[in-house]
């Protein structure tokens, strides 16, 4: 073999062996992603690092996107072990992920959550359509039969029963999970309202969905950042404005804040968990395969996230606003991820 092959296959094999080799690098858990999962997770890794022998992990709000993009950048101790997501993970993000040598992944769904529009409790709460929020935010709209830029600038350019109130709406990048999710459920489901979108939706899916989900850039819809916390802290100081959020955070604010009724159903923990309410997700954290037995506690914080004192029906993780799994499906989850079942995307 050349010389220069016999280095290239030791290089491989030191890359590979890397994270074996470096354990002692890093000895505890390093978790990123979701701001919506953020609390969730940071619970629990507080509660893993004072019940077992092992470090608490470092849990980093970094947004789904951005999560996971550092997830599958590679395996070894410089990489994240744990990445969070308010959405399930893309088959793209599944690609780069296997580009990258991270070519097996745990799954862990966690519960539900919704997505709410919300606004101070110095106004009345909204009550809009999905049709309505879509007019209000779209890039383009139909107007006598052609699409147009969108011209509503208040409220009452939609609709004159809504407030002549200038549309402004607080919301996460588009490395957020919460905006992802936002636009194929709220943003696309008023779109499918207009018939002759609908419509292109067999003829042309790219052109559909480009139309139905592209948010205007024209001032009215304003992107404040991965940080939930201050989008509420701007809805306290300006109360003619809407901030996009999990239901997590509209929870640990209700004093300041409250949800808008969306088709006439308002955000609440009943309304998420039965389907009722238009604009709910579940949510996930993902393990990376390559990394169980190399960086201590991995399995054993899966076991203790998915306990049923933890993330069950009257788990402590419901205090702080998930919506849990039902026990069975919870079960299921957690027995397969407690077997390192590997995931596999449901092909289109």
């Amino acid at each position: 073999m050349p010389k220069y092959a016999l280095l290239l296959a030791a290089l491989a094999l030191a890359l590979w062996a890397a994270p074996a080799g470096s354990a002692a690098a890093r000895d505890e858990i390093r978790i990123v992603g979701s701001s919506t999962v953020f609390p969730f997770s940071t619970a629990v890794a507080e509660e893993f690092g004072q019940v077992t022998d092992y470090r608490t992990p470092v849990v980093e709000s970094t947004g789904s996107g951005g999560g996971l993009k550092l997830f599958c950048a590679g395996i070894g101790v410089a990489h994240p072990d744990i990445a969070n997501s308010s959405r399930r993970i893309k088959p793209s993000e599944v690609a780069n992920c296997a580009k990258n040598g991270v070519r097996e992944i745990i799954e862990v769904k966690i519960g539900y959550d919704g997505i709410v529009l919300a606004g101070s409790k110095a106004v009345p709460a909204a009550r809009l359509s999905l049709r309505q929020i879509w007019l209000a935010l779209a890039k383009q709209v139909p107007v006598d039969g052609k699409m147009i830029a969108n011209p509503n600038l208040l409220w009452a350019d939609i609709d004159p029963k809504l407030a002549a109130e200038r549309i402004e709406i607080l919301g996460p990048p588009p490395t957020s999970g919460t905006r992802d999710a936002f636009v194929e459920l709220a943003m696309e489901g008023g779109c499918k309202t207009f018939a002759e979108i609908a419509a292109l939706k067999k003829s042309d899916k790219a052109a559909f969905k480009s139309l139905c989900h592209a948010i205007r850039e024209d001032g009215a819809y304003v992107e404040a950042g991965e940080n939930d916390n201050l989008i509420v802290q701007k809805l306290r100081t300006n109360p003619r404005a809407l901030g996009i959020f999990g239901f997590s955070f509209l929870e640990q604010n209700r004093d300041v804040i409250h949800g808008s009724a969306i088709d006439g159903v308002t955000p609440e923990f009943d309304s998420i968990s039965d389907g009722s309410y238009a604009v709910s997700r579940s949510m996930y954290f993902y393990v990376k395969s390559a990394h169980v037995g190399v960086i201590p506690g991995i399995v054993e914080f899966i076991d203790i996230f998915l306990d049923e004192d933890v993330s069950g029906s009257y788990g402590y993780l419901t205090d702080k606003g998930l919506i849990p799994l039902g026990d069975e499906e919870r079960e299921a989850v957690r027995d397969a991820a407690l077997s390192l079942k590997p995931l596999i995307l449901p092909q289109n």
